[in-house]
């Protein structure tokens, strides 16, 4: 790729200041995801009511899966769009989206005040963000790769995953502090929506972060940026490096979705916990999520990617229904936090080592549509789809820890894919359509 002088661009002022300012937009959406995941059955009985409390559920998850099927369209159009004009610029467009979309659910009306029209308004604002989200994550890591030092880029692009954890932890404080100051019977009629409009507020704040935001000196160096056309000419020809990613990625959204957005109705719904416990569960998973993905990255900047990708993977794919099966055979809050420190682990861990991954395996100029595709196509075939495939799981099989099986796929893609990706001892080769 023909590059500039590099004396003449210029250079990231503060790395701490810019991994703040791009992972402030990380912050809002899984602040958002994670509250959907946590009052579904608040929102089921809100804009989806029904006589059958699972059916109810079932249709919340469904929405909150039908979301992430726009991911891998946000991908490729807004992807195209910040490799052609810039990482910052595009980076404020996919907050404007996601900001939309958090807007929109949060004053949407029930089902009992305008109908079939309040799921209906639920719905497009979770097609909204799931748009946005598609090449926020991508993004992001992007960006952060991108200002990384030589030798760390592991260690920085897993601050994309660690920083959606402080959304959690105060996500889960804010929901702690709701259930101990009101009625169960006020949260579920209107307290639910409390936290939503906090998160409402604090949007103008990120917006002044984002707008702050430094080009990355890589973008800056290239003398010519891919048109739209030449982005997807560049996708289609390295589908297989695409689909691969997408299989290395899986482990890490289907693990998260379910730490983090399915635990808190796992722990009420399946083995019958407080919400108290299951919040206390959630924010200590969110503690050792945030510690363990900077673990992972920078140990595989130290001995590979490679190895700490199957690692983990072979580790999940033994573990993870036997000890869910130990789990509900008699539910504890002590059994259910060994259980998920296990799956934080594995998912801090995976998440902070296959970031920098991906980002290494596209090629460079289109590298943020080809790992936002990746990436949405794990997150939307897989991830937010895993609250649904879980309570369906459930409730055909009769059985309390079948979600185990749904891990156990993931962890299995995710082998096939490393072994494929670094066969031989060298990374498979991508091919680009550089621009002219």
């Amino acid at each position: 790729m023909s590059q500039t002088d590099n004396s003449e661009i210029p250079q990231i002022k503060s790395r701490i200041g810019a991994i703040l300012r791009a992972t402030s937009g990380n912050f809002l959406e899984q602040f958002d995801f994670f509250l959907f995941g946590f009052y579904a059955s608040y929102i089921a009985k809100a804009f989806f009511p029904s006589e059958n409390e699972t059916a109810a559920l079932l249709n919340t998850f469904g929405v909150f899966w039908l979301g992430a099927l726009m991911r891998p369209v946000g991908a490729i159009v807004l992807g195209a769009y910040i490799d052609r004009i810039g990482r910052r610029k595009g980076l404020i467009v996919t907050l404007a989206i996601m900001a939309l979309g958090t807007v929109t659910i949060a004053f949407c009306p029930t089902y009992a005040t305008i109908g079939v029209a309040a799921p209906a308004i639920v719905l497009i604002g979770r097609l909204l963000q799931g748009f946005s989200a598609g090449v926020e994550l991508g993004g992001v890591s992007v960006y952060l790769a991108e200002i990384s030092t030589p030798g760390n880029r592991g260690f920085y692009t897993s601050f994309q995953s660690a920083s959606q954890q402080v959304a959690i932890f105060v996500a889960a404080i804010i929901g702690f502090a709701l259930s101990e100051a009101m009625p169960a019977a006020t949260v579920a009629a209107w307290g639910w929506r409390i936290p939503f409009f906090i998160g409402c507020l604090i949007i103008p704040f990120i917006f002044f972060l984002r707008r702050t935001l430094e080009e990355t000196p890589a973008f800056l160096a290239m003398k010519k940026h891919p048109s739209t056309s030449e982005v997807f000419s560049s996708a289609a020809v390295n589908w297989k490096i695409i689909v691969l990613g997408m299989m290395m990625a899986v482990l890490t959204t289907t693990t998260f979705y379910f730490v983090t957005v399915y635990t808190p109705t796992f722990g009420k719904t399946v083995l019958k916990l407080s919400t108290q416990e299951a919040l206390i569960v959630t924010l200590l998973v969110a503690v050792m999520n945030f510690i363990w993905n900077p673990v992972g990255g920078a140990v595989s900047d130290r001995i590979g990617r490679k190895p700490v990708l199957l690692t983990i993977a072979c580790l999940a794919l033994v573990t993870a229904y036997p000890v869910l099966n130990w789990l509900v055979a008699a539910p504890t809050f002590g059994k259910m936090l060994a259980v998920e420190m296990m799956f934080s682990f594995y998912f801090g861990v995976y998440s902070g080592t296959m970031l920098g991954a991906l980002v290494e395996v596209v090629p460079a100029h289109v590298r943020t549509t080809c790992f936002s595709l990746a990436f949405a196509l794990a997150a939307g075939l897989f991830g937010t789809f895993t609250p649904f495939a879980s309570t369906w799981l459930i409730d055909h099989t009769g059985d309390k820890a079948s979600p185990g099986y749904w891990l156990m796929c993931a962890a299995a893609l995710g082998i096939v894919a490393a072994l494929v990706i670094y066969r031989g001892g060298k990374t498979i080769a991508t091919r680009d359509v550089v621009p002219a």
